[in-house]
């Protein structure tokens, strides 16, 4: 085995969009596991908006990455060598390996993966965080009725189509919303919406809100909010009374500072905002899936057979090779995947 890694750190912080500039690839030692750790080959990276969070150096609910450290998030690999009882060597395995080619992590912070049972890949989106962020979301706060119409944005993403699936199966007549012809048609064909509206057709908030208002002609019951923006301007004037709207991300603001300071397409100042929720008795629920692993069990028992047997479609976007990644990511944040945005390392 070498005993060199490679692994892809933060170069600077980025002024908006992140940029190539802001990432970079780097050579290092070898770690070595220490006592309850494990080191782990990496063969597959995840990518989600979080991680331009993790960017910026304002108050959050994590710490962000220090310059010069290594880009965080979720990975899946092949167990090297263990120091816990709990992993042998050959064991696959999920947890935070970050952006590497090798990594060391706690053992008690990894879990043990069957790649008979589902392609280790679906540990990093539809049986892993954004899966469990769907059905968490849609389940407690959402409290999806047979008879209602949902909305949810990014259709194809392993978010939205975890909720658009759910709520289909519950008897709800699901709109999605997407950018471009290509991920509507896959919003529909592939994971079984009944419209999916393309947001890059509408100029802004009112042609979408007509559009939307064609679609939904009772109004929407359920607003799966991950977008903000002009998606949320659009909505939010047809929520039927009693609606419920579970929050889980703001893509359309990420690169607007930590506060979404510079925001730009939130026509909805605050006080008409509040109005709109008061008048309408609307539930908003905002939420961060680390705070409720717990019942990451219960959502595999439920959700990974009907992976298993097809009732849940899966669609991953892959890319080859750790130096793609920034780029990878970079498309991310304006939409450029189809499915779970995955980086193969190996």
């Amino acid at each position: 085995m070498s005993n060199q890694m490679q692994q892809i750190v933060l170069a600077s912080r980025p002024d908006g969009s992140p940029t190539l500039d802001n990432f970079r690839l780097e050579n290092a030692d070898m770690p070595s596991p220490g006592d309850g750790e494990i080191l782990v080959a990496v063969s597959h990276m995840s990518l989600d908006p979080y991680m331009r969070g993790r960017m910026d150096d304002a108050k959050s609910y994590a710490a962000p990455v220090p310059i010069g450290g290594k880009m965080e998030g979720g990975s899946v690999g092949v167990v090297l060598t263990s120091n816990s009882s709990a992993f042998k060597e050959g064991d696959h395995v999920f947890g935070p390996f970050g952006w590497a080619s090798h990594s060391v992590a706690n053992a008690q912070m990894c879990r043990k993966l069957d790649p008979d049972m589902a392609s280790v890949t679906t540990a990093l989106g539809v049986l892993g965080m954004p899966g469990l962020t769907g059905w968490h979301g849609l389940m407690e706060y959402g409290r999806p009725k047979e008879g209602e119409t949902l909305v949810v944005a990014a259709a194809t993403g392993p978010v939205g189509s975890m909720v658009g699936q759910l709520a289909k199966a519950k008897g709800l007549r699901v709109i999605g919303i997407a950018g471009g012809a290509d991920k509507c048609k896959t919003a529909v064909d592939h994971f079984g919406f009944d419209v999916c509206l393309d947001h890059r057709a509408y100029p802004d908030a009112k042609s979408l809100r007509a559009a939307l208002k064609e679609a939904a002609p009772k109004g929407v019951d359920i607003y799966f909010e991950n977008v903000g923006g002009k998606v949320l301007d659009a909505v939010l004037p047809l929520m039927r009374p009693f609606g419920r709207i579970p929050i889980c991300g703001m893509i359309a603001w990420y690169n607007e500072g930590g506060l979404g300071e510079n925001a730009t397409g939130a026509g909805l100042t605050a006080p008409k905002l509040w109005r709109t929720i008061l008048v309408n008795f609307l539930s908003v629920n905002g939420f961060i899936i680390s705070n409720h692993w717990n019942r990451f069990p219960e959502f595999l028992a439920e959700v990974a057979p009907k992976v298993a047997s097809g009732e849940i479609a899966v669609q991953e976007d892959i890319t080859q090779g750790l130096a793609n990644a920034p780029q990878a990511f970079i498309d991310l944040l304006t939409g450029g995947n189809t499915g779970k945005a995955i980086v193969k390392v190996g």
